[in-house]
């Protein structure tokens, strides 16, 4: 680990901020990093109890919602297929549904796994076998369609494609599998094929854009490693080996002060990697790393979110993760600040200073973001289990279940 954490900044590869919104209009918010912009939330449990907006009925599947412009959008299995649809901030009307495909069925559960993402007057939706949809936002009418995975002669994720579009200016982007086509770009207005780039299968995690020594790289963290791309033309740029048993890379990754964090279950573990530019292109390094038989993290399929220096996620021990803990370790370091043993399993994202958790018992729990030791302000059942994560949008946040969507005021 010849890099140190402070000669990585010191070197010139300081991170952009990117774009700050106050909706969720995809998968982990609009900087994709699990992390809300909103204030003025939740200080302390209601005594009553939370105050439900609205409560609907949906279909099976493990889509989030993405949230904009009054419209809450989300994928699910139904009798007509998997469908992508739209519900009203205001009272969770249907505005409308789009059949997209044959439902997905899958032995590790039916339906889509991907959250739709909402850019201006398009929402792209990726379905459990790989074809890419774009829809138009208000109406829900479909401008193309475009089977991914079987034009790229690729192979679909065992449990299904969990990638989640990620927009990058005029192009959506996903993972698909197959020689030189692990990831393609696709133009946002037709559904053709801007580039591919890498070989390997597809992983579940969903790519994202960073800002790294000044330029914007596009992160895929696929079955056999994370690799960063030059947006424009996929060209690669750098990549990190890190194979995790059943490919199951899922995790998100994060930006750490110029750094970025990966992390895999399957007692797998995390890295903390380091990306410097030199005259013959990028160089990575680790900072740190933490893996089997004793990481401190292994995100079996959870994003970690980062907070004022430190990272607080699930760490799953054991292929499967049979023993979850809560975990807040110093990002700088990869040292245990503290842990919730045997916490249970579950999702999370934060806003407001809070750490906010779906869990598979069907909770909502509000822990405070502090390095300082686990402090929990509340928890409420609302369903018999659960795995999306919160999305939070202009004082709610929507939760859902195999067959509910809830809206809830937090504001």
């Amino acid at each position: 680990m010849r890099f140190l954490w402070l000669l990585v900044l010191s070197l010139g590869c300081k991170t952009a901020v990117l774009a700050q919104s106050s909706g969720w209009n995809q998968f982990l918010g609009p900087d994709r990093n699990g992390v809300s912009q909103e204030t003025g939330l939740l200080a302390k449990w209601p005594t009553q109890g939370l105050e439900i907006a609205w409560r609907v009925n949906g279909g099976v599947g493990m889509s989030a919602v993405a949230v904009a412009e009054g419209r809450a959008i989300t994928m699910w299995n139904s009798d007509r297929g998997q469908a992508v649809a739209a519900l009203s901030m205001k009272d969770g009307a249907l505005l409308w549904t789009a059949s997209v495909a044959a439902n997905y069925e899958n032995s590790m559960g039916n339906g889509p796994r991907a959250t739709p993402t909402i850019a201006g007057q398009q929402v792209f939706a990726y379905t459990g076998e790989g074809i890419l949809v774009c829809l138009d936002v208000a109406t829900g009418k479909q401008q193309w369609s475009k089977s991914v995975v079987r034009e790229m002669a690729g192979r679909p994720a065992e449990y299904g494609m969990a990638c989640s579009p990620l927009v990058v200016d005029d192009m959506v982007i996903v993972t698909a599998g197959g020689q030189g086509k692990a990831v393609v770009a696709l133009d946002r207005k037709s559904g053709d094929v801007r580039w591919t780039a890498v070989d390997g299968l597809p992983g579940y995690s969903s790519p994202v854009l960073l800002e790294l020594c000044g330029e914007s790289h596009v992160v895929a963290f696929t079955a056999i490693g994370v690799t960063g791309l030059r947006p424009s033309d996929g060209k690669k740029l750098w990549s990190y080996p890190f194979p995790t048993p059943y490919d199951c890379n899922t995790a998100t990754p994060i930006e750490v002060g110029g750094n970025i964090f990966i992390s895999a279950g399957e007692n797998h573990g995390c890295v903390m990697l380091g990306v410097t530019k030199q005259a013959a292109g990028y160089a990575i390094d680790e900072v740190w790393a933490s893996v089997a038989p004793k990481s401190v993290m292994r995100n079996e399929w959870q994003t970690s979110i980062l907070l004022d220096g430190y990272l607080y996620g699930f760490d799953n021990v054991g292929s499967a993760g049979p023993v979850t803990h809560l975990t807040c370790i110093q990002a700088a370091t990869g040292k245990v600040a503290w842990t919730k043993t045997r916490f249970g399993k579950g999702n999370l994202i934060a806003a407001d200073g809070k750490i906010w958790i779906t869990t598979m018992k069907g909770e909502l729990v509000l822990v405070a973001a502090t390095p300082k030791g686990y402090s929990e302000i509340g928890r409420q059942k609302l369903f018999s289990k659960t795995r999306q994560n919160v999305s939070i949008a202009d004082g709610f946040a929507l939760v859902r279940d195999d067959s509910h969507v809830i809206c809830i005021k937090v504001k």
